[in-house]
């Protein structure tokens, strides 16, 4: 295979293919649908109850001058690549600044230390199946199955980016230099800005034999059409005191110009002034790569105005969406982490005056595009992977048939119905629907859905739609050992029903209600450890977050009131606080995200009057 050299570029296996021809990027749109609401954050709420009511209060909303006219910030749960494909269509052209810091070639365990409960007692949170598939397909072919997630992540960020819009790319050792080469093929060479070296502190290994590595690169590009913003006095860092006195006695030293002390001086490409998150206690959300504030801070006040849209797309904590959110910046962060969508959400609510914000998920994908996607099995050795053969295996791993003719039922038990959800995307509230719709029109009874991911909320909801069209509606998660060979040679195999949440609503004085959370069980209690079931002592003490809309409307979670566990403060409200409520019917839902950061729903009507 012959190539014509007309430029400098890097080549990696998989740029190619056979023929020699460019590899284009993949581009699938997908609708998003809105999973949850957040109008108010807790840190507000909790500021209100200490402070006397004026005349003068008005609600803290967005700012005409900055924001456009009905914005919400944006939290997205889903694959990054298709994230940023599907936000083509309305972002286009339009970020003003895009963050990244995609994941090192460290390991494959991204597992994180989970707190649970009143004490301070921690259990070891693995990845999840998605993350885990991601992990494979970064990382499963080296450097080169590296190097084509990141050139397709960076092909999208140019898209998305507005002329003169910047890309901070955040890297170790391990593939700077390669990633540079990309970033000049994308972006152009001249676009670069500044090659930032990020130098911290820490002690040093024993038995080390090489020097201590304790930087990281930080690459700046901004994009061609447009000047690059970068305002200087954001950039400043204060002057030494011996810098000042030897100005001060010797008149010397800065180029016959007198500094200006007090506004310190513009900070160089490498930034030794900013210690690593894990030396800022009060930031500390339990992941193990979490940039600090100060870092994200200098850059995004630097380099994007008030008002401007930011983005991260591997948001892991949400350290840049909740510095974005302070410094008066619109955002858009997306993670594939269901866990690291909840740590974000927390820190969010724990910011004064953060401004009402929404959780998107990807919605339904193709039924062609999953088979594309496949779990990357061969399951009966004829050396072709199909969605039939998967669907197949699962069914006889649940004990049930094949059906065929029917759409959205695949197998069939003595008793229900089976659906199977797709081993690459969350179970949709649209799946189900289908499903129990199909199943009402066969006069069936009963449907079993099986899931390995679910989309986030409305559980025990579906679950009630169900039963008003006379169908018993059983979700159940397919449990990892499915995928270990062994096991399912074995039939040692056992799918779990989903969480289980009972709360009842309470009228006090004056027409105001309070919900009191009264029970929780975690579907998969072998997930915990045994020294630390032995320390658990209440059912409450699994539940790390719980929300309330007080009119749930068949559509989005409308956050109205919120309780959650943080790392500082371990407590847990078990009642909300007190709800006017006018006479009518009302369909209360309760959302419980457990220390997985798996979320249970349940709904209860409520008349009043």
């Amino acid at each position: 295979m012959a190539f014509e050299i007309n430029k400098t570029e890097l080549v990696w296996p998989g740029k190619y293919d056979e023929h020699g021809n460019r590899r284009d990027v993949e581009r699938v749109t997908l609708p998003f649908q809105v999973i949850e609401r957040v109008n108010e954050s807790r840190a507000t709420r909790e500021a209100e109850k200490t402070r006397l009511p004026s005349l003068f209060d008005v609600w803290q909303g967005d700012s005409a001058e900055t924001f456009e006219d009905g914005w919400r910030n944006k939290l997205i749960w889903g694959d990054n690549k298709l994230v940023m494909s599907s936000l083509l269509h309305q972002f286009a052209g339009k970020v003003d600044l895009i963050y990244m810091d995609p994941p090192f070639a460290v390991g494959a365990d991204f597992s994180l230390k989970v707190p649970v409960g009143d004490e301070n007692v921690e259990v070891r949170k693995a990845q999840s199946l998605v993350e885990e598939k991601a992990y494979r397909d970064t990382w499963g072919r080296g450097q080169s199955s590296y190097l084509t997630m990141l050139h397709d992540r960076f092909v999208l960020a140019h898209e998305l980016l507005r002329a003169g819009g910047s890309l901070f790319l955040h890297l170790d050792w391990r593939a700077t230099s390669s990633v540079r080469l990309l970033l000049d093929e994308i972006f152009g060479p001249d676009s670069v800005r500044n090659e930032i070296v990020w130098c911290y502190y820490g002690p040093s290994s024993p038995g080390q034999s090489h020097f201590n590595r304790k930087h990281d690169t930080i690459w700046w590009f901004s994009k061609v059409g447009a000047d690059h913003q970068f305002d200087r006095d954001s950039a400043r860092i204060p002057y030494h005191e011996s810098t000042q006195s030897k100005y001060e006695s010797e008149g010397t030293g800065f180029g016959g110009a007198a500094p200006d002390f007090s506004k310190g001086k513009i900070a160089e490409d490498w930034w030794s002034d900013i210690p690593i998150a894990a030396r800022t206690r009060t930031e500390l959300t339990g992941y193990p790569t979490q940039k600090p504030e100060k870092l994200l801070d200098r850059i995004i006040s630097t380099c994007s105005h008030p008002g401007d849209l930011v983005a991260d797309f591997f948001s892991g904590s949400g350290t840049t969406i909740a510095v974005a959110e302070k410094l008066g910046r619109r955002w858009i962060g997306a993670d594939l982490g269901r866990f690291a969508v909840h740590t974000a959400r927390k820190r969010l609510l724990d910011i004064e005056d953060c401004r009402p914000f929404e959780i998107l998920n990807l919605g339904k994908y193709e039924r062609k595009y999953w088979a594309v996607s496949s779990f990357g099995e061969d399951l009966d050795g004829d050396g072709v992977i199909t969605l039939h053969e998967y669907v197949a295996f699962i069914l006889k791993l649940y004990g049930a048939k094949a059906t065929s003719g029917l759409q959205h039922l695949h197998g069939q038990t003595s008793k229900a119905y089976v659906h199977v959800g797709a081993v690459d995307s969350p179970v949709t509230i649209d799946e189900i629907n289908a499903s129990v719709d199909e199943a009402v029109a066969l006069k069936a009874k009963e449907v079993h859905i099986l899931g390995w991911e679910w989309e986030m909320g409305l559980h025990d909801p579906m679950v009630e739609i169900a039963k008003r069209k006379g169908v018993n509606l059983l979700l159940r998660q397919i449990p990892r050992e499915v995928m270990e060979r062994q096991a399912a040679d074995k039939g040692d195999i056992q799918f779990f029903e989903l969480a289980y949440l009972d709360f009842e609503i309470k009228a006090g004085k004056k027409g105001a209600y309070q919900v009191h959370l009264k029970n929780f069980m975690i579907p998969n209690p072998e997930l915990i450890p045994a020294e630390v079931r032995e320390k658990v002592t209440k059912w409450s003490d699994y539940v790390d977050y719980w929300a309330v809309d007080w009119n749930f409307s068949n559509d989005s979670f409308m956050q109205e009131w919120v309780t959650y566990r943080t790392r500082n403060d371990r407590s847990l409200e078990l009642k909300s606080d007190p709800k006017d409520l006018a006479p009518g019917t009302y369909a209360v839902m309760v959302k419980v995200v457990d220390i997985f950061g798996i979320d249970t729903s349940k709904v209860v009507e409520w008349k009043v009057g």
